[in-house]
């Protein structure tokens, strides 16, 4: 039941363009947090944009075809698999979507598309406890973007149990997602964002 909700959500965020219903994203992540430490990530990015935020160096050209192999080698890491890779174009930009896996999210900072960030997932006082430190990327791309100055970046979790307490700007969405935001040009500038959420340590569909 949870990949099936899983697989209709990313493919609603692909169907609006890699965001929300609304706002169009040039860089996001979606975690899906398990009490055990297991999560499923969605990144929904440019290609442009993870050039400019990771140091890769795909080939962004409007006509090129998509090197999805070098995608998928790059999330491939001891620490993450990919499950599902897909592509689309918009704004003459290509985006790419991709579902990853990984059985540690603790351990996810030393796989390198998400070096950025550092994972605490703990228990204590009856509350699960998760902390996200996300700080300066790679900021090398081979070829120069004009950037609009108005592009949105996007972390989001996706909670299991009742959440007891968050630092979210926008508060509790529905469906136990909290999301903060964040210019990309600050993102560009390594601007830090810290995250934290707990929740409770039985997870709601075991509740229910």
């Amino acid at each position: 039941m949870r990949t099936g909700a899983l697989v209709v959500l990313a493919s609603v965020a692909i169907a609006c363009g890699g965001g929300g219903l609304f706002k169009q994203y040039e860089y996001e992540e979606d975690c899906y947090v398990s009490l055990d430490g297991t999560a499923t990530v969605y990144v929904n990015s440019s290609l442009a944009a993870l050039n400019a935020l990771r140091g890769t160096s795909f080939d962004t050209t409007p006509d090129a075809v998509p090197d999805l192999d070098g995608v998928r080698r790059y999330f491939t890491t001891p620490y993450s698999n990919v499950a599902r890779l897909t592509t689309t174009r918009r704004n003459g930009r290509r985006y790419v979507h991709v579902r990853i896996e990984t059985s540690d999210l603790r351990r996810l900072s030393e796989a390198a598309p998400f070096s950025w960030s550092s994972y605490q997932l703990d228990e204590a006082g009856g509350e699960v406890i998760f902390r996200q430190a996300i700080g300066r990327g790679t900021t090398a791309s081979p070829r120069p973007v004009e950037w609009r100055g108005d592009e949105i970046v996007a972390f989001r979790l996706h909670m299991p149990s009742r959440i007891l307490f968050h630092n979210s700007p926008s508060g509790v969405q529905r469906g136990n997602i909290l999301a903060w935001e964040q210019p990309l040009y600050e993102r560009l500038r390594g601007e830090p964002i810290e995250i934290e959420a707990r929740v409770e340590p039985q997870s709601i569909l075991y509740t229910t």
